[in-house]
């Protein structure tokens, strides 16, 4: 009796192994890595994802079109993810056909596509909950005299129906995103509204807006629990809690004409990364610049000595796993551009060729 009981048991767990064996997912080709967004050219339509791994040399190019045998047909200005799926936003040049294409993150089989009769001028977007994203939108924009004609909004995308069921106005040119808690705030570019706009997002509405400046440029959340951000030609540095400017710092700099962009938080939230550019005169009017930071304990702020001697025009963003920078280099929007990848000590790591205008990036598991 004594054996066969051990026999049992040994059987049973034997057979729970196996059970736990066969019910574990297999490896699917997109879980891990870094997509790249690359915007393409705006009047070409030929905006493409591509998967870079993180010790690869190469990309796997164009993956929605490798995946689904059709091609996104759009500039893209926009991915993330929330739990198995993944959010692509399509900014075709031509009015009525923006899309929100929906995938399996994990396979980029097509799920479900969001016309351009739901969704006019997607720009960014961010996961909100383990249901739910929210989409900044322009709306339908007009001439250069009124480029920003309407209102901006917050696309509410439910991810249990992959439908949009609420937007919620805010300021023309909505573009910019941050999760605060249970708050999203609200930035813009190019309209010359002046204000954040702060939305409650376990009830969809908006609650207060933030008097900052001109075009506020959303940055990120530092290791003190406060938003930075770029607006009126300043550093403002926001108390998510009370919603006030606790202070404000220029970045001064021997051009009185250079522009700085494309500012990202380091992996610990202690460091600022931006770029600084300028066209010489001297040279043909030739876009130059280079890469700075400063930390986010600074009282003033100088691009003095660069931290990387390279302007990197199609974006930048960390690595929040390894701290990496990733940087966008874009030769011209008729060629393929590329990935520049450097140690949080500046050092260049390598760089891999992408495609046309890599802009923005996703960092997987």
């Amino acid at each position: 009796m004594k054996i066969n009981s051990i026999l049992v048991a040994l059987f049973t767990v034997s057979l729970l192994a196996s059970c736990e064996k066969n019910e574990t997912e297999p490896v699917q080709p997109y879980d891990t890595g870094v997509i790249v967004v690359n915007a393409g050219n705006f009047t070409d339509n030929n905006g493409t994802l591509s998967l870079i791994q993180r010790t690869g040399q190469t990309a796997v190019t164009d993956i929605f079109q490798k995946e689904n045998m059709r091609s996104i047909a759009g500039g893209l200005s926009g991915y993330a993810e929330v739990n198995d799926k993944g959010i692509i936003l399509v900014d075709n040049s031509t009015a009525g056909k923006d899309a929100i294409e929906i995938v399996n993150a994990r396979t980029f089989k097509t799920v479900a596509t969001i016309p351009s009769a739901e969704i006019e001028n997607p720009r960014s977007v961010i996961k909100v909950s383990e249901t739910k994203a929210y989409v900044s939108a322009w709306d339908a924009t007009g001439d250069f005299s009124n480029f920003y004609k309407n209102p901006g909004y917050i696309a509410v995308l439910d991810l249990t129906t992959n439908k949009i069921v609420k937007k919620i106005a805010v300021q023309n040119g909505a573009e910019s995103l941050a999760l605060v808690g249970n708050e999203v705030y609200v930035g813009n570019t190019g309209s010359g509204k002046t204000v954040l706009t702060v939305i409650d997002v376990t009830t969809d509405a908006v609650k207060q807006t933030i008097e900052v400046g001109r075009n506020p440029n959303i940055i990120g959340v530092d290791a003190s629990s406060k938003l930075w951000v770029y607006a009126g030609g300043e550093l403002q540095k926001i108390n998510s809690s009370s919603k006030t400017v606790e202070s404000k710092l220029k970045i001064t700099a021997s051009y009185a004409s250079k522009s700085p962009s494309s500012f990202v938080l380091s992996a610990d939230k202690a460091t600022i990364y931006y770029t600084f550019s300028f066209y010489d005169a001297a040279d043909n009017y030739v876009q130059k610049g280079e890469t700075y930071s400063f930390s986010t304990t600074s009282t003033a702020i100088e691009a003095k000595t660069p931290f990387i001697n390279r302007l990197f025009s199609g974006g930048l963003a960390v690595d929040p796993q390894t701290g990496d920078l990733y940087a966008g280099l874009v030769p011209s929007y008729k060629q393929a551009g590329y990935v520049f990848r450097y140690k949080s000590n500046g050092t260049l790591i390598d760089s891999v060729k992408a495609e046309i205008a890599p802009s923005k990036f996703f960092f997987k598991k």
